[in-house]
């Protein structure tokens, strides 16, 4: 079972670190973009793809898993915060 949010200050951490996790993943995709442009190769199944683009790749994708179950956690979140102010 995972544990809930209990108050609107965890709730605003989660957001915050949300943001935090989505500007990561966009300074990530631009290395990729510049990785490829140096190497001039953007074909990952090409053998002279740049290696730090694969390994940034992973890190990229496992952010995003981690703000889409930030971001799933904290929908489950809404209702009882609703049903709660009223």
């Amino acid at each position: 079972m995972q544990p809930r949010f209990e108050t609107a200050r965890e709730t605003a951490v989660i957001s915050k670190i949300l943001a935090d996790l989505a500007r990561t993943v966009q300074l990530i995709e631009c290395e990729i973009a510049a990785q490829e442009e140096r190497a001039s190769v953007s074909d990952r199944s090409d053998v002279k793809y740049p290696m730090l683009a694969r390994t940034l790749i992973v890190r990229r994708d496992n952010l995003k898993m981690t703000i889409d179950a930030l971001e799933q956690r904290l929908a489950e979140r809404a209702p009882h915060e609703q049903a709660t102010a009223a």
